[in-house]
């Protein structure tokens, strides 16, 4: 009798993929901005010259007590300070997500500064700054929350201030936001706050010390051309309020909702914020559809969603 073979199966390895069309039709969750157009959730990082201005943490309660009476009258229980200290890699990392669940509100945490949480014993090489910030980075995603670093610039002039971010480029490369506040002259009062990052448009933000020692803007490059976008779910739901369906390409939807409004908007940029409010759409029982057909871009809107599969058309 011959002996049983042993037979060995190898799972096939592969990446999981998706595909561009199936990307542009899927109803994603919109980026969660903690100021809006500015912060999102993520990673972050400020960096400024020491004492120019960039953060109001200091490293004993009675520093902190002074601070808030400068900027406030009451200070809100929703704000928690540490003087603590620890070791990114070591119980940083547990501490946050110790702080998120017995504060589930939190939506920010500020660590002033980056190089006090590191070892430094380690090279700031660009592989380190890369893999230590992709902790706190992977941190923040778990949680929805935004964490910024305060951090430190060289002291050598660049025409670009973002390259005078202290360590290797790995840490803007880790980082989703780079924030760089320089001022004009030292003690002038006068400062610009350059901003760039994965989910904003690069931004240059004029400040002035107030006479509370607070920043105040004077001017900001930021220009909002997307207003109708920001409105989409309360046009749509006011297009939809004497209708149960309507089906046109996004450029015809662009043309019906820009009717009697100065600003308008990209069919694309249509089509990518219907897609990110989605559930806010089904909520005001508005469904949306987008699909192909033809070679063209399709946008079904259903009301009264239970009935959209009878209302549907077969092409």
């Amino acid at each position: 009798m011959e002996a049983c073979k042993e037979v060995k199966f190898e799972m096939t390895k592969r990446f999981n993929t998706i595909d561009g069309e199936t990307l542009m039709t899927m109803p994603l969750k919109p980026i969660n901005f903690i100021i809006e157009n500015l912060l999102s959730a993520g990673l972050h990082i400020l960096a400024g010259s020491p004492k120019v201005g960039k953060s109001w943490l200091e490293d004993s309660q009675i520093r902190i007590q002074n601070r808030l009476f400068d900027i406030t009258d009451e200070a809100t229980d929703t704000v928690n300070f540490c003087t603590e200290n620890a070791m990114l890699g070591g119980e940083l990392e547990e501490r946050i997500a110790t702080f998120i669940s017995e504060h589930p509100d939190t939506v920010l945490i500020i660590i002033d500064t980056l190089q006090m949480i590191r070892n430094t014993s380690k090279d700031n090489n660009y592989a380190n700054d890369y893999s230590d910030l992709t902790i706190l980075k992977k941190l923040a995603d778990k949680y929805g929350i935004a964490i910024l670093l305060i951090h430190h610039l060289r002291k050598e002039y660049d025409k670009d201030p973002f390259n005078r971010i202290s360590g290797t480029t790995g840490i803007q490369g880790a980082v989703d936001t780079s924030f760089i506040l320089v001022e004009e002259t030292r003690g002038s009062g006068l400062a610009t706050l350059s901003c760039v990052g994965r989910d904003i448009d690069y931004r240059e933000i004029k400040l002035k010390r107030g006479e509370e020692n607070i920043w105040q803007v004077v001017s900001d490059s930021f220009e909002d051309h997307d207003l109708i976008a920001d409105d989409i779910v309360f046009l749509l739901s006011d297009f939809m309020k004497d209708k149960e369906y309507h089906k046109s390409t996004p450029t015809e939807l662009v043309e019906e909702l820009s009717k009697n409004r100065d600003d308008k908007i990209s069919s694309k940029t249509l089509t990518k914020r219907i897609l990110q409010n989605t559930l806010e759409l089904e909520e005001r029982c508005i469904t949306v559809v987008i699909r192909k057909s033809n070679g063209k871009r399709l946008i079904e809107i259903f009301r009264n969603r239970d009935d959209r599969v009878d209302k549907m058309t077969t092409l």
